[in-house]
């Protein structure tokens, strides 16, 4: 037996304790040491999101391969001031100017809202400021909601949430046109910049999946767009039971109160130091950097700030689209990309990531690879207020036309997108392919469905409303690539049999494809550049020989014998220099007509450097024609739409006896088109054979610049462009 200060090792009780604890001890001091790596931070669209571990199942010998990208709010920055004051409060916004006036609008099913815009009404009558109550079922958006942004008037909603989270049905337009605006590439964000404005929503907490969901939609909406926020959303609760205060009416008058405390401090007319600072004013604020006034969106500290945050807020991280093209390389591995998987069947072109943000933006999306959606000329001419460049070029009845695309990707990555590149791209067609007929059948259907939505509408023309129930044109040019739908010969063959015609849009790059078409009412190329060098820089294609696709479509182009048109879109410090190479292009291709038109600015995108300094007036456009005629025997101005900044170059051989013929008798093409079919595409015709006589208001040099009379001219006060392209 082994003794340490005469004390035994074995058996003895205190021994076997210490040395339990210093293996303990031990163990301790070796794991402390370790090194603990942290998940990997990356950015996606300047926030952070962390790359967690990746999760490999299998299952039926499926290997399945998944990573879970969880995101990380970014941390927003304080707005000045006091710690005391501004450390609760969640973001902020500029604007110009102090609240002068107020505007009450009321989404009202049963009357609530509209009682609650009266008292409040009444209330700021009480303070000596001037409102106004405004019913949202007779208010357009489309004409007045811009026009409140102009830095004086605070605009207060008090909306019910209905049925199954939507709002009244008299006011969905008003919704409708506001969400649209808000998940639209094409509609500047900026449109509302300068609006001040709360919402206040009535709701009823028992309806747990659908409450208060229109208050907090138009909140979120709103603020997408750049309006200001000067407090946070209210939620007005009907159940007792679950209401933060006892009711909605006590929700409300808890939510007023603050309301008239952020009016108070707007107006300088309050002893709080508001988000400048404490005792600045919005002068000191200017002279210190600051530049404009700026207001706080959340008051912060209670329930219902919570309720707000999580129900508009832009960063709650529920519903929200990612691009997984801005991802980069490093989230290759893990798209998957389009490729088939092991039974050999072609994956859906419209993944869920896009299917959502293309829902968002106002499409119908028609089965894995098409969609429609509604041109805002339809919307224009449904009211009288004139149609799109093609009515003015061509006699389109623009009430009475569909948009759509069989084939939502593309082979190009233009700098113009209208999309900003989060739809497919590929350079041949390698998904799942829907047949024609369902298309053709959804995408009218859907059309329809779009067009019914304006019974009601303030300013919509009955007649006109019914006319466009019944379609007459389709303009295959949406978005993508139409041509590379390989069924497309027999999707326009259904288009003309129920007499609707055909104008088709390809960007070039797939020559063997326009030589298989079959006749269109009219076959647009788009000519985006003139050199190789700026072609690659503006349309950045896919395709390696992008430039001698690009020149043999050009060549299969002179070869067809129906209407044939280039379409150069003007891009200012990109293209505009280029005049004698384009006259090069056009003697190769032999076009019956060119559009000449300047490039719309669809609002900023990583995935394109363009600002509105590339924007050319519609006085540069017309002056880049004048000097291309110059270099093009044979060719002559023929008409100009000045509203859409569109300039039409016709070949000399539709200007007969002194008159242009650059309309289009599409009577004559249908009855041309059924020679044809019947004859297996031996009955050919020429585009001399359905043309029709331009009217004089539609002639270049007429006093109206493009404007069909019989229309109403509608000026916005505003000078924001909100027409998108």
């Amino acid at each position: 037996m082994i003794y340490i200060f005469g004390v035994p090792l074995v058996g003895n009780i205190f021994f076997t304790t210490f040395l339990l604890g210093a293996i303990v001890v031990a163990l301790c001091l070796v794991y402390s040491n370790r090194k603990i790596t942290p998940p990997e931070k990356i950015l996606v669209n300047e926030k952070e999101i962390v790359n967690t571990p990746i999760k490999v199942e299998e299952e039926n010998n499926v290997v399945t391969v998944t990573k879970e990208i969880k995101r990380i709010k970014a941390k927003k920055k304080g707005c000045g001031g006091k710690k005391s004051c501004c450390k609760t409060k969640k973001t902020c916004k500029t604007s110009k100017g102090s609240i002068e006036y107020m505007k009450i609008f009321f989404a009202s099913q049963t009357g609530n809202s509209k009682s609650f815009a009266e008292s409040l009404s009444a209330s700021a009558a009480n303070k000596e400021l001037k409102t106004e109550i405004v019913d949202l079922s007779k208010y357009d958006p489309e004409d007045n909601l811009i026009e409140e942004a102009n830095g004086t008037t605070a605009c207060i909603f008090l909306v019910s949430t209905y049925s199954e989270g939507k709002p009244p049905e008299s006011t969905s337009w008003f919704f409708k046109w506001l969400e649209e605006a808000a998940n639209d590439f094409r509609v500047q964000k900026t449109m509302l910049k300068g609006m001040k404005y709360a919402v206040f929503g009535l709701g009823n907490s028992l309806y747990t999946e659908h409450f208060n969901t229109v208050g907090k939609k138009l909140d979120k909406f709103l603020h997408q767009l750049q309006a200001v926020r000067i407090l946070d959303l209210g939620i007005g609760d009907e159940n007792v039971v679950s209401s933060l205060n006892g009711g909605v009416v006590a929700d409300f008058e808890e939510w007023q109160e603050r309301l008239w405390v952020k009016v108070a401090k707007w107006n300088g007319k309050s002893g709080g130091c508001g988000c400048g600072g404490e005792g600045k004013s919005h002068k000191e604020e200017e002279d210190e950097g600051v530049g404009e006034e700026s207001s706080c969106d959340s008051s912060g500290g209670d329930s219902h700030n919570e309720t707000s945050d999580s129900g508009s807020g832009d960063d709650d991280g529920t519903n929200e689209v990612l691009d997984l093209e801005e991802l980069g390389t490093m989230m290759e591995r893990f798209k998957g990309g389009n490729k088939e998987v092991d039974d050999g069947t072609p994956r859906e072109m419209i993944t869920p990531l896009l299917r959502e943000s293309l829902t968002k933006q106002g499409y119908r999306l028609i089965g894995t690879h098409s969609g429609v959606k509604l041109c805002r000329w339809t919307k224009s001419m449904l009211r009288g207020r004139g149609g799109c460049y093609k009515h003015t070029f061509y006699g389109i009845e623009s009430h009475r036309c569909m948009e759509t695309t069989p084939s939502l990707a593309c082979a190009n990555k233009c700098v113009f997108c209208w999309r900003h590149h989060s739809n497919p791209v590929g350079t041949e067609w390698r998904w799942k392919m829907d047949d024609p007929e369902s298309i053709v059948n959804g995408a009218l259907e859907n059309h329809y469905k779009m067009i019914n939505q304006f019974k009601g509408v303030p300013g919509i023309i009955k007649e006109r409303l019914q006319e466009g129930m019944e379609a007459k044109h389709c303009a295959l040019s949406l978005v993508g690539e139409p041509i590379m739908y390989p069924e497309i010969n027999k999707l326009v063959r259904l288009l003309h049999s129920k007499g609707i015609s055909s104008f088709l849009v390809t960007n070039a790059q797939f020559p063997e494809a326009i030589r298989n078409m079959d006749p269109v009412t009219q076959l647009y190329v788009s000519v985006d550049a003139s050199t190789k060098d700026s072609l690659k820089k503006i349309d950045r294609p896919l395709f390696k020989d992008f430039w001698e696709r690009f020149i043999d479509c050009l060549k299969a182009l002179a070869e067809k014998g129906q209407r044939t048109v280039y379409r150069l879109t003007l891009v200012k410090a990109f293209n505009v220099e280029e005049i004698e190479n384009y006259a090069q292009l056009v003697a190769l291709g032999k076009p019956d007509f060119i559009e000449v038109k300047g490039v719309t600015f669809c609002g900023t995108s990583k995935a394109s450097n363009l600002t509105m300094e590339n924007v050319p007036w519609h006085e540069e456009v017309v002056s880049f024609v004048q000097k291309l005629v110059d270099f093009l025997p044979h060719y002559e101005i023929a008409s100009e739409h000045e509203h859409s900044n569109c300039v039409l170059i016709a070949h000399e051989k539709f200007k007969i006896n002194g008159e242009w013929n650059t309309w289009i008798n599409y009577d004559k093409f249908h009855e041309l088109m059924q020679k044809y079919y019947a004859t297996n595409g031996e009955a050919t015709f020429k585009a001399e054979d359905y043309m029709a006589p331009t009217p004089k208001w539609a002639v270049i040099g007429a006093s109206e610049r493009g404007f069909d009379p019989s229309e109403t001219r509608w000026y916005r006060k505003s000078k924001k462009d909100i027409s998108g392209c």
